[in-house]
């Protein structure tokens, strides 16, 4: 048998296990990486091509002085930060992302966020519901496990061989649906398992496939009704993951074209590496990328950390949606970006904004959406929605029907044998429709 290890890791739903690819053997609780693939496949077909790169701003950013701000509100609620024009007419916000400024047509800004919990984890932005949601049976599963789960692998890949979620800061997770639909987290051990190691070289794996493939023919002739598969094409899959080395190469920026890796100013804030990375890994054929990028849980010091955060922010942003558009992929490419809830719109003694899970925003870019709208609104002081109050499940429902998910027909059985509905609120954001 072949045998890619790793170390053993901690995932970010408390379950030690190795992460490694094993081919003709047993692995992840008794499966191969090819079973792996295989049980993937089994709901696939979907004609959808759309992928998602969900970012999420861990801590909670906040929206009075990023898409929300309040230029007429008292000083001890507008802060430090002025208003400026975008590209759309009327759609307004921070002075410290001009960048994205002129991109505005590309993007929207959910406004009047609710349905919100107060709670310091990333569970809410990447599955739409809270953290006890069906905690005592692994909680929801994020975004990229029920696209694994409902879509399989993405239909344009090259290869077919790319993990159909990766998950760069182990901010996801598969919930009640298991490990099989896990995203692969290609960090120090990951990507060793990437790569053949030393003891196989390509050659040696070629004569063991070409065995594989001898002992197929036999026992085919040998079983009539052909059910004895030694290597099929979900095994020839997980072999091409390492063999072609396709993943491995998208990691590696230094693949990249130099004046590319400048746009992001990832020289300026190491984390913008991030932002090509999703690039690449959704061009080499996976469909959900997910990752964390910055802190935002400015109790004290707000409007030091905004001046910070925002402009490489701005940058890193601006260059990926360029980016997609440029490898015409942005139409096919829907870009998340949320934290986990606002901030206070009175300003502390500490120059900081505290929790405020009354109101927030949710942007959204690419995937085919009608764009460059500010949707809804909060009152005068940016305490609670005012004007088209959208709940945070109602978005998650217009990503799924734009991936090709009905949420109103789709559901998730969970380990106790009941269905489960992606979501309980599954109105659509007509305006981007």
């Amino acid at each position: 048998m072949l045998n890619f290890l790793g170390a053993r890791q901690r995932h970010c739903d408390g379950i030690s296990r190795r992460s490694f690819f094993q081919i003709g053997a047993l692995g992840i609780g008794g499966l191969t990486l090819a079973d792996l693939f295989r049980l993937e496949a089994q709901a696939a077909g979907s004609v959808s091509k759309k992928s998602v790169i969900n970012i999420i701003l861990s801590g909670g950013p906040t929206h009075l002085d990023m898409f929300d701000l309040k230029p007429d509100a008292p000083k001890e609620i507008r802060g430090e930060f002025r208003p400026i024009a975008t590209c759309v007419p009327g759609f307004e916000f921070c002075e410290l992302m001009p960048k994205l400024a002129t991109l505005a047509d590309k993007f929207s800004v959910v406004r009047s966020l609710t349905g919100v919990s107060e709670e310091h984890t990333n569970i809410q932005s990447s599955t739409g519901w809270p953290e006890r949601s069906l905690r005592s049976m692994g909680g929801r599963p994020s975004v990229g496990a029920v696209m694994s789960k409902l879509l399989g692998a993405a239909q344009t890949s090259s290869h077919g061989s790319a993990p159909t979620s990766v998950d760069l800061t182990n901010v996801s997770s598969p919930g009640f649906l298991g490990q099989v639909h896990a995203a692969f987290a290609p960090d120090g051990v990951g990507r060793q398992n990437l790569t053949l190691n030393d003891q196989v070289n390509l050659r040696r794996l070629d004569d063991r496939k070409e065995l594989l493939g001898g002992l197929d023919r036999l026992r085919r002739e040998v079983d009539t009704r052909g059910m004895m598969t030694a290597i099929d094409s979900f095994t020839d899959r997980a072999v091409g993951l390492v063999t072609s080395g396709s993943i491995a190469k998208a990691l590696d920026v230094k693949n990249e074209d130099p004046r590319i890796v400048a746009r992001y100013g990832i020289e300026k804030d190491r984390q913008n590496q991030r932002m090509l990375l999703a690039r690449r890994l959704i061009q080499a054929g996976s469909r959900c990328v997910a990752f964390t990028w910055g802190g935002w849980d400015t109790h004290s010091g707000n409007f030091t950390s905004m001046k910070s955060q925002l402009p490489n922010l701005d940058n890193g942003l601006s260059a990926l949606i360029e980016d997609l558009d440029g490898h015409g992929m942005l139409q096919d490419t829907i870009i998340l970006m949320s934290g986990e809830f606002g901030r206070t719109p009175r300003i502390n003694g500490t120059a900081g904004r505290d929790h405020w899970a009354r109101a927030g925003f949710f942007y959204i870019a690419g995937g085919g959406f009608r764009h460059g709208k500010a949707i809804g609104s909060t009152n005068r002081l940016g305490e609670v929605a005012h004007d088209r109050p959208v709940h945070l499940q109602n978005i998650f429902a217009t990503v799924y029907k734009q991936l090709g998910i009905d949420p109103d027909t789709v559901t998730l059985t969970d380990p106790n044998g009941r269905p489960q509905y992606l979501l309980d609120e599954r109105k659509l954001l007509t305006e981007l429709l």
